[in-house]
Order: C-alpha cells, then sequence, then structure tokens
C-alpha cells in the first residue's frame, strides 16, 4: 500500500518570500491537495545570523495571502512538532550520537588548515577524488573518544561506505540523474560548535515527519546525493524527488531584482489579487494541458501532478501577469468587484471616507466602467478619480488644457454644451440621455466629433483618458457638471 501523500515547504526566514519560493510552496500544496496528502510548513531557521522572528512573519503573512493553507507547522501544530529547526536540536543531537554509536559517523579533529593542505597534495597528485581525505575516518574509538572528552574541536563526518557506488535518482522532474561515487566524500553533518549541517538538519526532519516527496527547486540538486546519505545512515527510506527548474527573467537571465520585484508582498502592494497570482506562478514550469492558462485555484488543487511539470526553466513575463490580472479583474461580477476592489481602493486612496455610504447602484455603474479599463488594484483610482472631486479641486493635466481646451473656438463648443446639458431634467440625467444630448452637436456647431467630444471630455473629467463619457458624467452628477465646464472656460479659447 503506498504511503499517504505528505510534502513540506521548508523556507528560511532570511529575508522575503520570493517567486521562486512562492512556486515552490504552490506545488507542494497543489500536490498535496490533489492526492489528499498533508502540506506541512517548517521554518528552516538554522542559520543564526540572518534567520529572524521578523521575517518568519513576514513568511507566514504572503503565505496567508497566497491562500496556500498549510495542515501542520507554525499556528496550526501537528504531531510532528516543533516546526522550527531552532527547536528540534534535540532531535538532531539525537540522530548524531545515534549515527556515531552505530559507527556510521565519527569525530574528525582536523583544521582548517590541515584540510587547506590535504586538499592541495590531492590537486598536486591528480587525484580524482580531491574531498576529505578521510584521515580522521579509522581513529580507534577509545582514543576519539578521550580526545573528544579532553575538549579537543572536532566536527562529525558521516562515513559514507567504501564499496557505495553512483548514487542515482529517479527525479519525478528530470529522470534519472546519476552521481559520481568519487564525488562523496565524509561530509560534514554537525558542526564544531555543536549546529546541524543542513543536510543532516533537513534528512532529520524529513525523516522523522515522514516526508515521501521532496518538491524544490533544482538549485538543491546538488545537495541530493550527500541527502541520501543520511537517509541511508538513519535507515529511513528516502522519499521521491522533485527538482523544478529556474525562472529567468525575459533577458534570459535567472530572475533577480534587477528585473523588478521579487518578493511576494511586493506583487501584493502592487495590486495583484492572489489567485491570479498564484494561477500565473502554477503555469512557470507546469502546464494542465498545454494549452489553458486560466486555471481557478480548486481546479490547481485538484489536477496538479509532478508528471506535467517541465525540466526547461521557465520565464517570468509581467506583460502576462499583468493580463493575467486583469482577466480575473474581469471575471468578477460587478458587485463582487464593487464589494472587493472598488471599495477598498476608494476609501485607500482618500477618495471617500467610507464606500459603504455610496448608493449600491451608483458603484455598479462604477464597476462596469472601470472593471474593463484596469490591470492592477492600484489603478483604480487613476481611473476614476475625477468622479470623486468637486468643479473647485478637479486637477485638470497639461495636455488635456493644451489638446481640449486652450484651441480657439473651445469656449463657444463649450457653451453650447453646456446649454445642451442644462437642458436635461434631473429626472433624466443618465448616461443613454446624456449621450443623446450631445451627440448632435458636432453637426450643429460643424466641427468634427473628436475635437467636441475632447472639449467636454477635458472640461469635466481633467483629461483626455477617461472612461466612457455618458457614465462618467452620470456619476459625476448635473450640477457639478455644469460647474466643472463653468470653470474650464476660464482656460478656453
Amino acid at each position: 500500500m503506498t504511503a499517504p501523500v505528505r510534502v513540506r515547504f521548508a523556507p528560511s526566514p532570511t529575508g522575503r518570500l520570493h517567486i521562486g519560493g512562492a512556486r515552490t510552496a504552490i506545488y507542494n500544496w497543489a500536490f498535496a491537495r490533489a492526492n489528499h496528502g498533508t502540506f506541512i510548513l517548517r521554518i528552516d531557521d538554522t542559520d543564526p545570523t540572518r534567520s529572524t522572528e521578523e521575517n518568519t512573519q513576514i513568511i507566514l503573512r504572503a503565505m496567508r495571502w497566497l491562500g496556500l493553507d498549510w495542515d501542520e507547522g507554525p499556528e496550526v501544530g501537528g504531531p510532528c512538532g516543533p516546526y522550527a529547526q531552532t527547536e528540534r536540536a534535540d532531535l538532531y543531537r539525537e540522530a548524531a550520537e545515534r549515527l556515531l554509536a552505530e559507527g556510521k559517523a565519527y569525530p574528525c579533529f582536523c583544521t582548517s588548515e590541515q584540510l587547506e593542505a590535504d586538499r592541495k597534495a590531492a590537486k598536486e597528485r591528480k587525484d580524482p577524488f580531491q574531498g576529505y581525505q578521510r584521515r580522521c575516518r579509522n581513529i580507534p574509538v577509545d582514543e576519539a573518544r578521550a580526545r573528544m572528552e579532553a575538549g579537543e574541536p572536532y566536527v562529525l563526518r558521516i562515513k559514507v561506505p567504501e564499496d557505495r557506488g553512483d548514487v542515482v535518482i529517479d527525479d519525478a522532474v528530470h529522470g534519472q540523474v546519476t552521481f559520481d561515487a568519487k564525488e562523496l566524500d565524509d561530509f560534514v553533518i554537525v558542526r564544531s560548535d555543536g549546529t546541524p549541517t543542513y543536510n543532516f538538519a533537513t534528512v532529520v526532519d524529513d525523516a522523522a515527519m515522514g516526508i515521501t516527496h521532496v518538491i524544490r527547486g533544482d538549485d538543491h540538486l546538488s545537495n541530493t546525493p550527500r541527502q541520501v546519505m543520511v537517509y541511508e545512515a538513519l535507515g529511513a527510506p528516502t522519499p521521491t524527488f522533485a527538482h523544478i527548474s529556474m525562472i529567468l527573467g525575459t533577458d534570459g537571465k535567472k530572475l533577480s531584482k534587477r528585473h523588478g520585484a521579487t518578493s511576494v508582498e511586493e506583487y501584493r502592494d502592487a495590486g495583484y489579487l492572489s489567485d491570479a497570482f498564484v494561477n500565473y506562478l502554477s503555469l512557470l514550469g507546469w502546464s494542465l494541458d498545454g494549452e489553458t492558462t486560466i486555471i481557478p485555484r480548486d481546479v490547481l488543487a485538484s489536477q496538479f501532478s509532478l508528471e506535467r511539470i517541465s525540466k526547461n526553466p521557465a520565464t517570468f513575463d509581467p506583460k502576462k501577469l499583468d493580463w493575467m490580472n486583469a482577466e480575473y479583474l474581469n471575471a468578477m461580477s460587478d458587485a463582487e468587484f464593487a464589494d472587493k476592489v472598488l471599495a477598498p481602493e476608494l476609501e485607500e486612496a482618500g477618495l471617500v471616507d467610507n464606500a459603504d455610504h455610496l448608493p449600491m447602484a451608483e458603484m455598479l455603474l462604477l464597476a462596469q466602467i472601470v472593471k474593463p479599463r484596469v490591470k492592477k488594484l492600484g489603478e483604480v483610482a487613476g481611473v476614476c478619480g475625477m468622479i470623486f472631486k468637486t468643479a473647485d479641486t478637479l486637477e485638470y493635466d497639461e495636455k488635456a488644457v493644451k489638446k481640449g481646451l486652450a484651441k480657439e473656438g473651445m469656449a463657444s463648443v463649450l457653451d453650447a454644451a453646456r446649454a445642451t446639458l442644462d437642458a436635461l431634467a434631473a429626472d433624466d440625467w443618465n448616461a443613454a440621455a446624456i449621450d443623446a444630448a450631445l451627440e448632435p452637436l458636432p453637426e450643429e456647431l460643424d466641427l468634427k466629433k473628436r475635437v467636441v467630444f475632447q472639449a467636454v471630455r477635458a472640461a469635466v473629467c481633467g483629461n483626455l483618458v477617461s472612461p466612457p463619457l455618458g457614465e462618467t458624467m452620470e456619476l459625476i452628477g448635473k450640477a457639478d457638471c455644469l460647474a466643472r465646464i463653468d470653470r474650464a472656460k476660464t482656460m478656453a479659447l
């Protein structure tokens, strides 16, 4: 019987959660959900100089925003806790002592100078094996114990079996990967200060937590043969490995800060929806069927598989992310957009004190005209901000004044537009009636349609790129539209 799937995401709290880490978390989460397994969040905070509680909280906030709920881990608990490596020191010490007692590990007393001299000598004699020369491997147990008890500095090294052949990994993404046995030295598992190395601690944890699949970036592929040695020494089953490719920028180079934002929180603050962001990151190296691009979270959680992960590097394209975010925004109903996007964005921009006080009919109309015109949440205020100004507070951009107002004859255009609009009854002040009333003006004034409507738009909106004029003026209201035209006349010729 196949063991239930158990996967983990184990970030180091040495900084923010970046795109690559977020994608790894998404794949682990989705694989667990698709296989009715367990998704574990573990904090690998064994680097005391860089790991901080603040960074841990940043990672937890990012995970919550991404919607990647974990079954075991911080704030949730579970049967394999604690879930921070700094709280698991006893487990590492016990595992190291057991390997030492079983003769599967041994103390090494070599100084850094001795190690360097051995490396140099191996290189000079062109030895195919240039790793640790196993100088301390055969020190008698009693002698080694006496030196340890005397306080002589030492590290613990794994004792790789001398007859151990090549390490062959059946990677779920890369297929069979072979590591030359000559490259396997007796590597350090416990440092001289008693702290475990990464390759030791992570295996002790994964074994204790019953991890069945290790899904991680392929920058960890080189660690795998050493970790296999630790699994074998511990007598623990080796999990299935799946090493996912790196993410590149559009220039073909490894994604970094020079390509723009790299942390999850930066994208959250830039106005992306978490569902769209998760959807986009999931497609950086995985596909549902090679064609589908909009993949709802529930589909990802039910259809994700390791078999469809590509071994080729993925390219992060901000323009595609913008497109996908716009698709998610546009797929919202007007009511949902008004509630989840408009209301908070209008309040955040200081355009309204409390969006709940705005009439629902106005919010739904505003949703209709704003929704197709934004790609990110932060663009909402720029699209509709002029609606919430007054004739006194409206700002006119230089281009609108120059192209729409500061031309000969524009004062007459505004006079005609004002008279036409003033003739509309208050009860008839709606987009359809406004558009119908303004439609004949160009012919009556013997001017091009673009010239007339550009002048009206500049006068009422302060710019030349506002949403549909009729709907915008309906939301502004008759009195203020007329007052704005009056003000604009002072700038018109």
